[in-house]
């Protein structure tokens, strides 16, 4: 048993080593577990002053800062007289500042500017073309010599006359760009969205320009109002207003054969003429409170300030005229031109392709209200 002796006590010796070690390593974990504890609180009370999970971290308002400050204390201490100078920190974003950043909020929508309701091609008749010209065959000249005839007359039977001309419309390119940096383009889907709108609205207004007043002067295309037949002013009595002489420039494209199908003026005329009054004060067009129709001599009318005030287009529209597209509107968007690689930035551009083949000008009469 004495040669054992040893052996227990070193059993026992290193039993209390490992109990010891055993209660360091509980109070280490006891002490941890703590820390930990007062700063999750302290975390939990932050998050709810700052009242949810994304917003701003609130610090104390300016009135607790005050309260709060030894300034105020020595106020209140010396009996609330004399001055006090208490400083509130101006640094908002600050934890501890005087207030609390409040987040702005963030409409995704971007606000585009307003534009012109188009309407000139909604007229005209539609078609395609592959090629870069519109060639048509348009018969410019007849005589019609048709009459009664007897059996084997000597003169021979009366001989009628047509002359054709040959007519080539070209096709015409419209386009445009701009420039926009990748970061506004990548971060705002929204304004990529009104950008290429824009940019389809910017050549379709040019467009309507085109179809109705370009001059055909290249690059331009011919439009309609310089094809247009004049207004035959001998239609014209004293005392006309805009009803009678919309009426009888109908009346002129109805003696070419075709009908008018329309009319085209400026708002501002159509505005002048839905004011227009008797004799006896009362409104022509029923008055204010009675719906205006879009309608004149049983002919629809089409408002845009496309057309020049004190100015006005009627005729037999899709019958006159034809566009043809060659290509529809295309944006593209291109991060390789000229130095967008180093600037971070792309191009967008904008492009269509058409003609315009006015094929019976006849049927078109373009005047103005007043006399000439």
């Amino acid at each position: 048993m004495d040669e054992l002796q040893p052996i227990v006590e070193a059993i026992e010796t290193q039993t209390k080593a490992v109990g010891s070690r055993f209660d360091s390593l509980e109070s280490a974990m006891r002490k941890q577990g703590e820390e930990h504890g007062a700063r999750l609180l302290e975390l939990e009370q932050k998050m709810v002053r700052r009242g949810g999970t994304t917003g701003p971290i609130r610090g104390d308002t300016w009135g607790t800062v005050v309260t709060k400050s030894t300034g105020f204390a020595d106020f209140v201490r010396n009996g609330a007289r004399g001055l006090a100078r208490i400083e509130v920190k101006t640094l908002i974003s600050a934890a501890d500042s005087g207030g609390a950043l409040v987040p702005p909020h963030r409409d995704p929508e971007v606000v585009a500017m307003p534009g012109r309701r188009l309407t000139i091609r909604d007229l005209l008749a539609a078609g395609e073309t592959t090629s870069n010209a519109v060639e048509f065959v348009k018969q410019t000249a007849r005589s019609e010599a048709a009459a009664p005839v007897g059996e084997n007359p000597a003169a021979g039977k009366p001989q009628s006359s047509m002359t054709f001309q040959a007519v080539t419309a070209p096709v015409i390119t419209i386009a445009h760009w701009i420039p926009v940096s990748r970061q506004l383009f990548d971060d705002a889907p929204a304004l990529a969205s009104v950008v290429d709108s824009d940019l389809r609205y910017g050549l379709a207004l040019a467009e309507e320009e085109q179809l109705l007043s370009g001059d055909g002067i290249a690059p331009n295309m011919l439009g309609l109002i310089p094809q247009a037949t004049a207004f035959d002013e001998t239609l014209r009595e004293t005392g006309d207003n805009a009803f009678d002489v919309l009426a009888k420039a109908a009346v002129q494209a109805e003696a070419s054969g075709l009908p008018a199908t329309g009319a085209v003026v400026n708002p501002l005329d159509w505005s002048d003429m839905l004011t227009l009054k008797t004799s006896a004060n009362e409104y022509l067009s029923g008055g204010p409170f009675t719906p205006p129709r879009q309608v004149v001599w049983d002919l629809p009318v089409v408002r845009t300030s496309a057309i020049p005030q004190g100015h006005f287009l009627i005729g037999a529209f899709r019958s006159a005229a034809q566009v043809y597209d060659r290509m529809l509107a295309e944006v593209l968007i291109s991060s390789e031109d000229r130095d967008n690689f180093i600037k971070n930035m792309l191009t967008i551009r904008a492009e269509s392709r058409l003609a315009l083949a006015v094929k019976r000008p006849e049927a078109l009469i373009y005047g103005s209200f007043a006399a000439a």
